[in-house]
Order: C-alpha cells, then sequence, then structure tokens
C-alpha cells in the first residue's frame, strides 16, 4: 500500500541463536581477561582493557530512535539469557563452566610449578597443598623391623651433596645435632604431622624458618650411625606416632 513503510523479516532463528552465542562467548573471553595480539606486531594488549561486549552492543541500540518506523520490531538484547532459546542457553552455561574449569587448572599447575621450581624431581597437589617426592636418590630400605630393631623411617640412598627438599610447606622446629643422625631437619606441617630428615650433610634452614613445598632444606650426608651415603627420612603424626612413610605419601601422590 502507499505510504506503509514494510521492514525485512528477521533474520532465522538459527542465525539469531549463532549470533547471539558468539556474542556471548566473545563477552566470556572478555571477562576472562584472555589476551589479543595486534596483527601489525604491536604489543600484546590485555582484552580486559577493552570495552566490553556488553557495553558495544548497548550502546550502539541507545543511538536507535525509539520512536522509528519498526522501532517496536527491534531483536531483544542479545546478551540476555531471557532471549535465549533453550539450546543456546545450555551452550552459555557450559562455556561459563568451561572457563571455571580453566581458571581452576590454571591455579593447581601454578602450585605445582612452584614446588617444581628448585628442583624437586616430582610434585603432587592434596587438596589445595603441594607435595613433593623429597630428593633423586634410590629407596633402599622401607619401615619396619630391621637387623632386629625398628627402623621408624625409609632410607633413600644417593651421592653426598644431593639436595633434599621440603616435602610440603611448614616450619621448621629442629634444625641441627642429634643423637644416631649425626645432623637432622624436622619440619611441622600445617596439618601437625612432621617430616624428618637424619644424617643430612649440610642443613640450609634454621629453627623457627618458614619453608615451602620444594625448597631446599639440606643434603644428603653419611653423619652419625650410618652405613653410606642417605637419606633416613620419618613422617610423624601430629601426636608423634612415628608411621610409615611410603602409603602416606602414595596417598599425596607421591609413589616410591
Amino acid at each position: 500500500m502507499p505510504g506503509v513503510h514494510h521492514l525485512p523479516p528477521p533474520p532465522p532463528a538459527s542465525l539469531h541463536r549463532r549470533a547471539t552465542v558468539a556474542a556471548v562467548a566473545a563477552g566470556a573471553v572478555v571477562a576472562a581477561g584472555q589476551t589479543l595480539v595486534n596483527p601489525l606486531g604491536q604489543a600484546p594488549q590485555p582484552v580486559s582493557t577493552l570495552l566490553p561486549v556488553a557495553e558495544v552492543t548497548r550502546a550502539a541500540q541507545a543511538d536507535l530512535a525509539t520512536d522509528a518506523i519498526g522501532g517496536d520490531q527491534l531483536l531483544p538484547d542479545p546478551l540476555s539469557l531471557e532471549a535465549l532459546d533453550p539450546g543456546a542457553q545450555v551452550d552459555v552455561q557450559n562455556l561459563a563452566k568451561a572457563v571455571d574449569i580453566g581458571r581452576e587448572l590454571s591455579r593447581q599447575a601454578t602450585i605445582i610449578d612452584a614446588a617444581l621450581a628448585n628442583g624437586a624431581p616430582e610434585a603432587s597437589l592434596y587438596g589445595d597443598v603441594a607435595y613433593v617426592r623429597p630428593t633423586i636418590a634410590h629407596l633402599t630400605s622401607v619401615f619396619g623391623t630391621r637387623w632386629g630393631t625398628a627402623h621408624q623411617g625409609i632410607d633413600l640412598a644417593g651421592p653426598i651433596g644431593t639436595p633434599i627438599y621440603a616435602v610440603t610447606d611448614g616450619v621448621v622446629e629442629e634444625a641441627g645435632p642429634a643423637t644416631g643422625f649425626g645432623l637432622w631437619v624436622v619440619l611441622r606441617h600445617s596439618d601437625g604431622s612432621q617430616s624428618v630428615y637424619g644424617h643430612v650433610n649440610r642443613m640450609f634452614v634454621k629453627k623457627g624458618d618458614r619453608v615451602e613445598a620444594g625448597e631446599e632444606i639440606a643434603e644428603i650426608g653419611n653423619r652419625g650411625y650410618s652405613t653410606g651415603p642417605h637419606l633416613h627420612l620419618e613422617i610423624w603424626q601430629a601426636d608423634g606416632t612415628k608411621i610409615n612413610p611410603v602409603p602416606w605419601f602414595r596417598k599425596r601422590g607421591i609413589e616410591f
């Protein structure tokens, strides 16, 4: 009819969904603080410094005259979950979960990397706490009766001077001479348990020091009652009970 203006029909629902999910995904990436690389070779620019997608979209819509012909036919805000069909809502929820999982994996990797930074051969997470293999050496004697007496730890044989690492975060309770061990270091962990490092050659910590998992605290030696260079390692529960270190470490992801 003369004088009547017709607008083209809105895009198909499938196109609307793809465009909407793309817009939301872009917004999630912005929120996650990813980094873009300038194609002209300039320095990378954190996306978090850019204007969020939601603001760009809404600002553009605000410029449109609401009383324009056909203005009441404008599409709803594409970033509104109510505007999405059920399938698209599921896509957005899955994207949000993926971002959360990515952040958690990154956080865990940071803790492990810190525990390995000083040379520890292996690290694992138990809850939110890092545990490491205490030295690069061979298991030569286990917990239990040995030569008619109780052997209350494990022996890890290696050359004199081989680094010994704190098995986890803690505070140094003892560092110095000890009967039978020559020199020892005793570390109390945050849960009250303790790790004991005997026959050490040199110590790099003193009583009262706070140390972190993987920090070098001593080196393998042959002091005290010893038949060869090795680390005698014991684990004490919070009440002082001496337990087998092998299953204690296994529970925390470290195998001997």
